[in-house]
């Protein structure tokens, strides 16, 4: 069961409680499931009771007991503890052989996604194969962070199906085009019936240049932030350290190449199988069409990025233990862990890549 099925599964929780007259509350349009914070256990937590309470006129905890057993009889459900004020966590059954599932379908999307372009889609896991019928048209101001923006934008939705067209308000900056790779279709006044309205305004990006920067830093430094914050152009984008967050998910992706190069020197390959003590990691994967299908629904690359940097820092704990140690034979362990890492690699390379940055194999 992936983060988006136990969403909807809590949902209709409330709704059955609602319905047998245990609650009465407006169902929602959306629960929050999580990764468990402190105290927490299981699979996987949500914090519904804590949103409902005040609506119900109930504490927390009385809704969050409310809803564990509506919760227990449910498919796929193993186990329901109530923690803290009244959060509710969650354990799946068959959560192994569901992540082990995981990874197999994400490895066998390698092909797709390296094969990928930069005009969009080609992501693999988590893009759509086919179109949708959607029809997207982005017109941005002439401004270099909202011309980026565009693009990336216009990558995510290709990957999502949709048939996108965009425009500027005047002719891009040749340097935004060749040094950060920008791709706009038209620009100037269009040939419509009546002017295109701006979709696409960014707060922009200030006196300092990003081009300086590069493509892949300039790219990063202009999309990483929200939309309503100011990016800060900065070198700090371009230093090989771990306060870098774009050092941080590129050094992860090519780790996980060097893995693979040096578990194929030792005569072992990837085999998906269960891995203890990664969770973290295996939530974010499995969260990752549905990052991909809100960033390009709410036009907010910044949310990608942000998942990407969330997937190398929970991958970066499982790296070192990869690889037999001194006269260690490789087992069924060591191939379990290499197919996880290539899948977290394949996951932040189509990530970079929709963003429209190199995900290089060595670093």
């Amino acid at each position: 069961m992936t983060p988006v099925e136990l969403s909807r599964t809590v949902l209709r929780a409330v709704r059955r409680a609602v319905d047998d007259g245990e609650l009465s509350v407006v169902v929602p349009g959306r629960a929050v499931v999580t990764v468990p914070g402190p105290g927490g256990c299981g699979d996987y937590a949500t914090n519904i009771a804590l949103q409902l309470a005040r609506p119900a006129g109930q504490p927390p905890q009385r809704v969050a007991e409310v809803l564990r057993p509506y919760l227990l009889g449910a498919a796929g459900v193993g186990d329901v503890v109530v923690t803290g004020p009244g959060f509710l966590n969650i354990s799946l059954q068959g959560a192994a052989q569901g992540s082990v599932a995981l990874v197999g379908e994400i490895l066998r999307s390698r092909s797709r996604s390296r094969s990928g372009s930069r005009s969009g889609g080609g992501g693999g896991y988590g893009c759509v194969d086919r179109a949708t019928g959607q029809v997207v048209q982005l017109h941005a101001p002439h401004e270099v962070r909202a011309v980026v923006v565009m693009d990336a934008v216009a990558r995510v939705l290709r990957s999502q199906g949709a048939l996108v067209r965009t425009s500027c308000a005047a002719r891009p900056e040749r340097e935004w085009t060749e040094v950060l790779g920008v791709e706009v279709d038209a620009y100037g006044t269009p040939d419509a019936p009546a002017p295109l309205e701006v979709n696409v305004r960014p707060v922009p990006a200030g006196p300092a240049d990003p081009v300086s920067l590069g493509r892949d830093a300039g790219r990063w430094a202009l999309l990483h932030p929200a939309a309503h914050d100011r990016p800060r152009i900065t070198p700090a984008y371009l230093s090989q350290r771990e306060g870098n967050p774009l050092f941080r998910v590129r050094y992860a992706h090519a780790r996980t190449r060097a893995l693979s190069r040096n578990a194929a020197d030792l005569g072992f390959d990837a085999d998906p199988g269960v891995v203890q003590d990664v969770r973290a990691l295996e939530i974010a994967l499995a969260d990752h069409p549905r990052v991909l299908a809100a960033a390009a629904t709410q036009h907010a690359p910044d949310r990608l990025a942000r998942h990407l940097l969330a997937v190398a820092d929970a991958v970066t704990p499982l790296l070192p233990t990869v690889l037999p140690r001194g006269e260690e034979k490789p087992s069924a362990a060591h191939r379990a862990r290499l197919a996880l890492a290539e899948a977290a690699g394949t996951v932040l390379a189509g990530g970079l890549s929709l963003l429209g940055i190199d995900a290089p194999d060595h670093l």
